[in-house]
């Protein structure tokens, strides 16, 4: 057995690697963790992020589970961001995937402090200042403002309800602005979603705003590419690597254009 690989194994899921003799547990042992989660190019935060965004979109129960209660039992996230990225998890990939997730996290925060006999204190009750403007003149304005500074384009007129009740007003007027992670967390989010979605015209668009930004970094997107592989697919993977060459390649030739 690999030992390295069992070791990163065990600080990434917080628990043993049983060892079997099988295909499949073989490359988990010496590749998903002695090849990916070892790799220095992206923090292991960061790629928690990826990973529980494609097992959620996957529905695959038990390495929902697996890495929900990993990721707590770690202290890589905490409970409060957690909650939080269920809620940036439900805009792009559904309630209803998100709602799983909710539960999961429940659970798996109960059984942590039953794992280490410390009661579960109660929940905070998120403060409504977080939901931002109250007036809709107001808040639209400021998602026009967020839809801008995201996307790295204009904001699209809220000519009809999806854009204006939807994008404007709660994704861009509520949702990347609610200060419980930051934009670099939600943006790795976003491209992972997208992408196991199979949303062309929103993954060109995440992935060149994520790039033209400055949030994720070339060489950042291309470990994000790698570890969205492992976990939703290499035929996702490749069509997400694409979607990043071609945003590059735009991007050095605007950068030529500015000169």
């Amino acid at each position: 057995m690999n030992q390295e690989a069992a070791k990163t194994f065990q600080e990434v899921m917080v628990r043993p690697f049983e060892d079997a003799a099988d295909p499949f547990t073989s490359a988990t042992e010496n590749f998903v963790f002695g090849e990916v989660w070892s790799r220095p190019g992206l923090s292991r935060r960061n790629r928690r992020w990826v990973t529980l965004t494609s097992v959620g979109a996957a529905d695959s129960l038990k390495p929902i589970d697996d890495h929900v209660y990993a990721a707590l039992a770690s202290g890589d996230m905490t409970i409060d961001e957690m909650f939080e990225f269920v809620l940036h998890f439900a805009v792009y990939n559904g309630w209803p995937k998100a709602s799983h997730i909710e539960g999961v996290i429940h659970q798996q925060w109960a059984r942590i402090h039953q794992e280490r006999g410390i009661k579960v204190e109660p929940y905070s009750v998120p403060n409504n200042d977080q939901l931002g403007a109250n007036d809709w003149t107001e808040r639209l304005e400021l998602g026009g403002k967020t839809f801008a500074e995201v996307n790295c384009i204009p904001a699209p007129p809220p000519v009809t309800p999806y854009i204006h009740a939807g994008i404007l007003n709660f994704v861009f007027g509520h949702v990347w602005q609610r200060p419980g992670l930051s934009r670099r967390d939600r943006r790795f989010i976003t491209v992972a979603s997208v992408a196991v979605c199979d949303s062309a015209l929103p993954m060109q668009s995440h992935v060149g705003s994520a790039l033209e930004s400055g949030d994720i970094t070339r060489e950042e997107m291309e470990e994000l590419i790698l570890q969205f592989s492992v976990y939703s697919g290499f035929a996702k993977g490749e069509a997400l690597r694409v979607t990043a060459d071609e945003a590059l390649k735009r991007l050095g030739q605007l950068a030529i254009s500015q000169k």
